[in-house]
């Protein structure tokens, strides 16, 4: 019996901007693949994410590599326990490089709790403080450490003038309405299409569309129609039409939108050499 054909990836009229994937976790033939795929799709940046004193050089190599990539530096809470002044010195040297654009990925996590908790907290706490005396934004993980995350970000959030993004969120209805007024914008990923994700649909709903922004995680939570593959930059079409639905706007309107933000968040100093900001909706 043959299989049923999926369905082909759309390609809209509104480029596209990948704010949160992992590159350096394909070799270098699927990385050509991947980058020449998302293109034909839209994408016309991508930001691939650093999590660990490992990949903090591999990232740096990638953003350098093309004028459509960008980069992030910082450590994962579930690197914690190997963020050393050495470590330090590293990130704050390669975040003043043009195409890096923020600290992280940096958070908590107490799902998995690779590292202790108090490690954790006090190395989110130091990042916190290398972005704001760069003036960056930052890009942060967290699961199940809802509270811990509000009183982090409630003592610091003044003084992070770039804000960021509060990625791939899975959290309460409670902290996302914490974030957002605090300015902070909520990533949105292939998980909004699982049919498990009723949770994270409501918090979409919630978002007002200034403050949401498209991301893969790839090669992590591939969208529907090809949860089962590894996941790239060039599924975010699906996640847009995904949240577009939820929002029960037309797509276009909805892609616009998260383009402007991710300008906003991200590239605030540098859009005007870039391609031109859609039109706004309506």
């Amino acid at each position: 019996m043959s299989k049923k054909k999926r369905r082909d990836i759309p390609h809209f009229k509104t480029p596209i901007i990948e704010t949160h994937c992992h590159l350096d976790y394909l070799d270098q033939a699927d990385l050509e693949i991947t980058l020449a795929k998302s293109r034909q799709v839209g994408i016309e940046r991508i930001i691939t994410i650093a999590v660990s004193a490992g990949n903090l050089e591999s990232v740096m190599k990638l953003a350098t590599s093309s004028a459509n990539i960008w980069g992030t530096q910082g450590i994962h809470p579930h690197e914690a326990e190997s963020y050393t002044p050495e470590v330090d010195a590293i990130i704050r040297r390669n975040a003043v490089h043009a195409k890096i654009l923020a600290v992280g990925e940096i958070g908590l996590d107490y799902y998995y709790d690779h590292a202790d908790r108090a490690v954790q907290r006090s190395v989110f706490e130091q990042q916190l403080q290398t972005a704001i005396e760069l003036d960056l934004p930052v890009v942060i993980h967290t699961r199940e450490a809802d509270n811990d995350t509000r009183d982090i970000l409630k003592n610091c959030s003044t003084s992070l003038n770039r804000k960021g993004v509060i990625h791939s969120f899975t959290s309460s209805v409670a902290l996302a309405e914490f974030c957002l007024a605090e300015g902070f914008m909520l990533g949105f990923n292939g998980i909004t299409t699982f049919n498990s994700a009723d949770n994270v649909r409501q918090v979409v709903a919630a978002t007002p569309m200034t403050q949401l922004l498209l991301e893969t995680d790839a090669p992590y939570l591939t969208p529907v129609p090809y949860r089962g593959r590894p996941n790239a930059p060039y599924y975010l079409p699906f996640i847009a039409e995904t949240l577009a639905a939820i929002k029960e706007v037309d797509v276009e309107v909805l892609l616009q939108q998260a383009y402007r933000n991710s300008l906003d968040v991200f590239f605030s100093g540098i859009k005007e050499t870039q391609a031109t900001t859609p039109a706004s909706p309506g």
